[in-house]
């Protein structure tokens, strides 16, 4: 345990987690680890509840101030740690690059990743019930529209989003996708742009960080679970992809 006032709540499970817990790591940051399990739904309750109102994670404590969104709380510690330029450049057009690429993967890498790991794990998995297969396609299908336009767009013939470097947009990036690979789609064999591209921001953070960070979901489809706390399976079945 840390004795920085700074206080991460996080599930590895959560892709933002995974981007949080990487930048932090990476840049040497000193915080306390405070590890919650969203399947057990320990993010809802009255406690936790005081640091998020939202009950979501992640969710960051810095003395008496509180935040409980990822994008905004990287830009946070980028800035209060005054961490290496290329995280999030002092350039004005490399930074829109990231700033464009967080605004944007919000309705596209966010969801359509999501979607792609609940119907192939969360819905058998944990509510034991298969996605009936014109949906399972239509889900591939977005997913796949929108890796093409990560590739095209926000890539390019550049080594990561902003340039040269890596930034906390190409974190962002990757845990989204690493998620779809934990659902068994290997994302990287026909994208030989996209997996050059994993690569250089694995060897960026380190092949341990990284691994670390996502050895837990790469492991998801191999656990037993309890079934979840009866508030935690009404939302997890209040999900449009549920009712089917």
């Amino acid at each position: 345990m840390s004795s920085s006032e700074l206080t991460l709540y996080l599930d590895l499970l959560s892709q933002p987690c995974r981007s949080v817990y990487i930048f932090a790591k990476a840049n040497r940051i000193p915080f306390n680890y405070c590890k919650l399990q969203l399947l057990k739904g320990e993010h809802l309750t009255q406690e936790f509840g005081k640091v998020s109102v939202l009950h979501k994670v992640p969710a960051l404590k810095d003395g008496n101030f509180t935040m409980a969104e990822s994008t905004a709380m990287l830009l946070y510690l980028a800035r209060k740690y005054k961490t290496p330029n290329h995280w999030y450049p002092s350039d004005l057009q490399k930074r829109a690059r990231v700033d464009e690429y967080l605004a944007w993967q919000h309705t596209n890498t966010r969801p359509h990743g999501s979607k792609v790991f609940w119907t192939k794990c969360v819905s058998p998995t944990i509510l034991g019930k298969e996605v009936p297969s014109e949906k399972m396609n239509a889900v591939m299908a977005e997913f796949v529209t929108t890796m093409n336009n990560f590739e095209e767009k926000f890539l390019g013939n550049k080594p990561f989003i902003a340039g040269d470097e890596i930034s906390v947009a190409d974190l962002v990036a990757i845990v989204e996708i690493m998620q779809v690979i934990a659902s068994g789609v290997n994302v990287f064999e026909e994208r030989p742009k996209l997996g050059s591209w994993k690569q250089r921001l694995v060897e960026a953070v380190g092949e341990e960080l990284f691994l670390e960070a996502h050895e837990w979901i790469l492991s998801f489809s191999k656990q037993k679970f309890d079934p979840p706390p009866p508030e935690l399976l009404q939302r997890l079945r209040s999900n449009p992809l549920y009712n089917h």
